[in-house]
């Protein structure tokens, strides 16, 4: 899907690299870590999952099912589709202080929600979500908001901290994506 919708803006689309792991693994961008969830490294261009999430997204989130999996690794090839456009070398730019930096590791965070909605959406036209495969993933998003997260673990909420944005605006952009299939949809 993303190299037919890379051919279509006339660019070449590589395929991200996948490590699984449990516990720690070694990267470009350091060690990785299960406690730091799955993620990309554009230094090798590798998405990294911890198996060990998608239990902790199942029982603590509350949100099972394989598109909720698949919304998660959709969102990681997100950020390499983000590397390839360059947008992931602009945000890291943009800012000078660390407030103006968690405003666009918000923006860039969202726009990968996007991005996995759009991938959602062609999966769907093309068959593979079966009912209620769409409302998994929206319960992913919803259930891995900073929002939530910070109140899980602080007991509340600061939003200039938020590094991947609210439930309410994971679930907004996801769903947008799987609405529009649109690519241009996702300018955050």
């Amino acid at each position: 899907m993303w190299t037919r919708e890379f051919a279509r803006i006339g660019k070449k689309y590589e395929h991200p690299g996948l490590q699984v792991f449990r516990g720690r693994t070694q990267t470009a961008c350091g060690t990785g870590a299960a406690e730091m969830g799955p993620f990309y490294c554009p230094g090798d261009r590798k998405v990294y999952i911890d198996l060990s999430f998608y239990q902790e997204l199942r029982d603590r989130f509350g949100a099972p099912g394989d598109f909720a999996q698949a919304y998660v690794l959709a969102h990681e090839i997100g950020h390499h589709l983000q590397t390839l456009n360059g947008i992931e070398k602009k945000t890291q730019r943009m800012g000078r202080d660390e407030r103006s930096r968690n405003e666009a590791s918000v923006r860039q965070e969202l726009q990968a929600d996007c991005y996995a909605g759009v991938w959602g959406h062609f999966a769907a036209q093309e068959g593979r979500l079966e009912p209620g495969d769409a409302e998994e993933g929206l319960r992913a998003a919803a259930a891995i908001g900073d929002d939530r997260l910070q109140r899980e673990s602080q007991g509340t909420i600061v939003p200039e901290s938020f590094t991947h944005g609210s439930s309410e605006q994971r679930v907004e952009w996801l769903r947008r994506g799987l609405e529009s299939g649109r690519v241009d949809s996702c300018n955050t």
